[in-house]
């Protein structure tokens, strides 16, 4: 029985050692476990969904991938993060004049061709990660790999080295390889490869199709703006559903209330005020400029607000304490998460206003303490509930979240509602939970909109399905990756919204890529470039800017871009670093200006046309240029592509040469940037010289002519109309600033209101009596005329009778004709009588 027992196990030995020698092939499992060997700092390739696996050595020359390790770890990587203080302007003057200062200094040229020589740990860990790659170890051939490709290490980059290592790995059905040589393929990095979309697109299709998030990414990206393949919205959004999809289970792997991260993404010209400086670029000019008061801290550096922040948070001021603890608990760009000094700032707000003995608050709180430390209850509360910086403990979490909402405090009633709803540390209640998260959705709170909408989601019906609807989309205002991942699987699925592939891949591309801790290297770029490693930080935007983000795009663009200054100093003046080799490719910089053109960046349209105009990385091609501009002019967005299009215009330069064309689109630049007054006023001074001189001399280019005024000839009715209007618009411009702050009655409305009604029914009834009044005087004086002839009349009539001339008199009165009306109240239109009545004649005499 033990011969048999121990033939057996021999037997199972040797199978085991002969699979592991003919072992070439690593799977996904494989590549997780490459991941782990990567030293810290170096770029990732690959993301690791769940635990990872033990490392396992079962491959020839493990034991020198060990040592090679052991050896490159002995290599001190220097790791330092530059500050973001600004140095004010003068030390701004003073840098300007130490680079304007001559150098006066002699070198050699560079001598970029010479190869550098590695020595020391480096040296004997790559002879040993090489002599384990000789035997087919696939460890060892993608950490060779990494170290051409990225240089980690200080190992010197060779583009042609890496890719053959990629391409050896990616035969063998590494999914991280082929995604390294469907990315060189796509950009032709260093020249190792001539670039080649199609064979791009396959090798990332192969890598997606085993799983690389990042493939899945690139897929989808190149799906969407049809790059080397048709446009496909339904292959997109499959691509983006299942990034979409792993990134929410990463970020709901966390504590209550999903993983926690600071968003790295951002665009590296608009640090600058945009790709043509501050005032010149859309993000920096017109309705984007910042139009913010001296006074404000818009301007300031994260630095300087927190050094302020923190002296007035010494001195007592809590709301300082408050804002300080916000920023160290949410973290930004710049400034890491630091929950433990945001604990403390925070109770520092919650001790002045509840003793620290009984917990009892103080008798005469300082104005507004009482808001302010409810909601540092609430930080406090949650930082318990999710084990921030503390042990996870749900006894005081739901002490802190009752003192939060006594005060009416929406996080509070967020994290006692989820505890009510998951049970944590209390027993499971679905209606207490639900009245908290209505209280604090009716605060506007994103996370309670989420919680609700997720409720009333799980019920099915109709009614609900339209509720739950609006609270995502309350939620997802305010920017929720849970929110809108909701929203994209309702319209994916038609699930109480219309079924709609563009919608459902635009919210499965943002979750996509709000995941940037699972799925990019934007924190290696950032960290990269701060440090002054534009090469390693170029890389790795590169790599994000192919998963399809816009300003990774920009970056790679902003980076590669030639144009300089028209009227640069001598290199014998100024002491200017030369750009790398890795940094000069004008073809590369079009195209990633034309793909974050294609997601709505106007500046990088307008580059495009400055690329084709002056043949920077592309032939001369002014049609494009013409058709970039203007597709960037529409809707007076761009003042620099009106600019351009004026100038275009005066030049005959790929359009028609019309001065007065010429004129206008100058005019619309002013319109659009007013800081673009200096620049459109010299141009339009010689425009005017150029048109005059072509006038004067009988030229054929349409010259500037005056704009006609539209005539319109008004009727009465119109003229009195308008009349009215105006005068209505001008009172209510003038005179609606000086009536804003009205007294207001008890109920809160404004006591003007109600008066301007009843001035409405008191002017009718004046112009009523006023007309009344005209016409009882008119009636009176008729009257008076009447009975003033008559008079007259009667004393004729008695002076004939007394002289015996009645008979003559009766003879001079003329006979009434047959059929005569009498003449009334009023004389008749053209009688003897009517020129005289309205001017009130005979009146009195």
């Amino acid at each position: 029985m033990r011969r048999w027992l121990l033939s057996t196990l021999l037997l199972l030995q040797v199978v085991a050692s002969t699979s592991a020698a003919e072992q070439q092939i690593l799977e996904a499992d494989a590549d997780e476990t490459t991941a782990t060997n990567i030293p810290p700092g170096a770029a990732e390739t690959d993301v690791v969904q769940g635990a990872l696996h033990a490392w396992s050595p079962y491959q020839n020359g493990w034991e020198l991938v060990h040592e090679a390790m052991t050896e490159l770890r002995k290599i001190k990587t220097p790791l330092y993060r530059k500050t973001k203080k600004q140095i004010g302007l003068f030390g701004s003057l003073f840098q300007y004049a130490m680079k304007a200062l001559p150098s006066l200094r002699v070198s050699a040229p560079p001598q970029e061709h010479v190869a550098p020589v590695i020595s020391g740990p480096l040296l004997e860990g790559v002879k040993l990660l090489q002599e384990s790659a000789d035997q087919n170890n696939t460890d060892a051939i993608y950490l060779l790999a990494q170290l051409n490709f990225f240089g980690n290490y200080s190992h010197p980059r060779n583009f042609k080295t890496a890719f053959d290592h990629y391409y050896r790995l990616a035969s063998y059905g590494n999914s991280s390889a082929q995604h390294m040589v469907g990315l060189m393929y796509a950009t032709g990095l260093g020249d190792a490869v001539e670039r080649d979309q199609a064979k791009a697109l396959l090798y990332h299709t192969f890598a997606a199709d085993a799983g690389h998030t990042r493939s899945e990414m690139t897929v989808a990206a190149r799906h969407l703006s049809g790059i080397g393949v048709p446009k496909s919205c339904e292959t997109a959004c499959k691509y983006y559903k299942r990034v979409a999809d792993k990134g929410m289970a990463w970020y709901r792997s966390g504590p209550p209330g999903g993983m926690a991260f600071t968003p790295e993404a951002h665009r590296l010209s608009d640090e600058v005020g945009g790709v043509y400086g501050e005032g010149a670029s859309v993000v920096s000019s017109g309705i984007h400029a910042l139009k913010a008061s001296p006074n404000s801290d818009a301007y300031a550096a994260i630095d300087d607000v927190i050094e302020y922040l923190d002296l007035m948070s010494q001195k007592g001021d809590f709301k300082a304490s408050f804002n300080l603890g916000r920023l160290y608990y949410e973290g930004q760009r710049g400034l890491d998460r630091n929950v433990d000094l945001a604990r403390r700032y925070f109770a520092a707000v919650t001790n002045m206003y509840w003793r620290a003995k009984d917990g009892r608050a103080v008798d005469q709180p300082k104005p507004q303490l009482e808001k302010y430390a409810s909601k540092a209850a609430g930080y406090i509360g949650r930082m318990w509930l999710r084990g921030e910086g503390v042990r996870q403990d749900f006894k005081l979490a739901r002490g802190w979240f009752e003192r939060g909402i006594k005060h009416g405090d929406a996080q509070s009633q967020w994290g006692l509602g989820m505890m009510n709803l998951h049970g944590l540390g209390i027993p499971k209640n679905v209606s207490k939970a639900t009245e908290l998260f209505k209280a604090s959705a009716d605060q506007d709170f994103s996370l309670s909109h989420v919680a609700l909408g997720a409720l009333h989601l799980d019920q099915g019906t109709a009614d609900d399905l339209k509720i739950a609807n609006q609270y995502f989309e309350a939620a997802a205002r305010w920017a929720n990756i849970e929110a809108q991942y909701y929203l994209a699987e309702m319209i994916h699925h038609g699930v109480g919204r219309d079924k709609t592939c563009g919608m459902a891949m635009a919210y499965y591309k943002n979750v996509a890529e709000r995941a940037e801790p699972l799925v990019s290297s934007w924190a290696e770029a950032n960290q990269a470039y701060e440090d002054g490693d534009y090469e390693l930080a170029f890389l790795d935007y590169l790599m994000a800017a192919e998963q399809g983000y816009e300003k990774a795009q920009n970056n790679v663009a902003f980076m590669l871009d030639p144009t300089q200054s028209r009227f640069p100093l001598p290199s014998w003046v100024k002491r200017q670093v030369p750009k790398p080799s890795l940094l000069q490719n004008s073809a590369l910089a079009l195209i990633y200006w034309t793909r974050s053109a294609i997601q709505q960046n106007i500046d990088s349209l307008v580059k495009m046309g400055d690329y084709y105009l002056s043949g920077i990385g592309t032939e001369i091609a002014l049609d494009k240029a013409a058709q970039c501009y203007t597709g960037a002019s529409e809707y007076f967005q761009s003042a620099q592509a009106l600019y351009n299009l004026g100038w275009m215009h005066e030049n005959g330069v790929g359009l028609n040469q019309d001065f007065h064309l010429a004129k206008r689109y100058y005019d619309q630049a002013l319109e659009t940037n007013e800081e673009a007054y200096l620049p459109v006023t010299l141009s339009l001074l010689k425009l005017r010289v150029r048109s005059a001189w072509n006038t004067f001399t009988h030229g054929r280019i349409n010259s500037i002519q005056d704009e006609p005024s539209p005539k319109k000839d008004w009727s009465l009715s119109e003229w009195i109309a308008n009349f009215l209007q105006e005068d209505n618009m001008y009172y209510d411009d003038v005179y609606e600033d000086y009536f804003e702050d009205t007294i207001t009655g008890s109920d809160g409305e404004p006591l003007g209101e109600g008066f301007d009604e009843l001035d409405g029914v008191l002017e009718s009834l004046i112009i009523l009596g006023l007309i009344g009044a005209i016409l009882f005087l008119m009636y009176y004086r008729a009257r008076r005329q009447q009975a003033h002839r008559e008079a007259e009349e009667a004393a004729a009539r008695q002076g004939q009778q007394q002289n015996g001339g009645v008979g003559v008199a009766a003879a001079q009165q003329p006979p009434a004709a047959p059929g005569q009306l009498p003449r009334g109240l009023f004389p008749q239109p053209g009688g003897p009588d009517f020129a005289g009545w309205p001017a009130g004649a005979n009146v009195g005499h």
